[in-house]
């Protein structure tokens, strides 16, 4: 059925349950995974006021934390894959949309499957806060399995 998975995940707890989820399925499917998580560059407004206050190298520095970040929440990931015995492949992206990394990182992977958590906000909550998981289902023809 599915023999490449990708599994996004921003390390929330309930983000954590769609990588359960996405390993207990590449497991039983015998299915090749990737997980990605993505993170937000640095605002240019925030590298102007780190200027403004004498930082040197501040998009570098803010570069840096992402990475220990990702590595931490790699670290978890890791754990629970071993757990499930099956092998990953991590992927952090920096890029402003994390659903268009979502995408553009399926599309590169050959994935036929795309795992992600939603919270199910409709109405106005949906938009004033956005939806990551309705951009992806938008944007990719890659069928996507929406974890709540």
């Amino acid at each position: 059925m599915y023999k490449n998975i990708l599994v996004a995940s921003d390390g929330s707890d309930l983000a954590l349950q769609g990588v359960e989820h996405g390993l207990t399925l590449a497991k039983m499917l015998g299915a090749d995974v990737t997980i990605i998580t993505v993170s937000e560059p640095m605002h240019q407004e925030a590298v102007r006021a780190a200027q403004t206050a004498g930082v040197d190298d501040a998009v570098l520095r803010y570069d840096q934390q992402l990475e220990r970040a990702a590595k931490e929440r790699f670290a978890f990931v890791q754990e629970r894959a071993e757990a499930h015995g099956v092998e990953v492949n991590l992927v952090h992206e920096i890029d402003e949309s994390p659903a268009e990394a979502i995408v553009r990182t399926a599309r590169l992977k050959d994935c036929d499957l795309i795992v992600m958590s939603s919270h199910g906000r409709r109405g106005v909550q949906k938009l004033l806060l956005g939806s990551q998981t309705s951009e992806v289902l938008v944007k990719t023809s890659v069928p996507v399995l929406v974890i709540r």
